[in-house]
């Protein structure tokens, strides 16, 4: 089943230059972009997105660590795109994410770890609308 799903480059992975080589993954990976934005959110943005984990010992410094610098939102489709993106991407942490997965490979830490997929038993359109509020799902 084709649907869609949102993975955030991080600043960690801005900064980084690491925009081009995570995108090619995603397109190797046969993800289709349907839509990408460049921008900064403020702390306030940040605490919105995230709300699902307030109140968790990390929020707070993750909300800041989002908001310290770019970020690159991709909109992407493709079959079984929301478990396959997870795959991609590997676990948070870096050290525990499968060879070959692009936090395995990039990643830094649980908080730098240069990508945010959005999480199949999370709520996917509601990240999605946050920053794509003109799609439908």
């Amino acid at each position: 089943m084709r649907e869609k799903t949102l993975l955030i480059i991080k600043p960690d992975g801005v900064k980084r230059k690491l925009i081009g080589q995570i995108i090619l993954r995603i397109e190797k990976e046969s993800f289709d972009i349907l839509d990408i934005k460049f921008l900064k959110l403020t702390v306030e943005q940040a605490k919105e997105f995230y709300k699902i984990h307030q109140g968790k010992d990390f929020y707070l410094s993750l909300c800041e660590f989002m908001a310290s610098g770019p970020i690159v939102v991709l909109l992407l489709e493709g079959e079984n795109a929301r478990e396959r993106l997870r795959k991609v991407v590997g676990a948070t942490d870096p050290k525990k994410a499968v060879e070959g997965t692009i936090r395995r490979e990039f990643g830094s830490s649980v908080q730098e770890n240069v990508v945010h997929a959005a999480n199949p038993e999370e709520d996917v359109e509601r990240e999605i609308k946050f920053f794509f509020p003109e799609i439908a799902i």
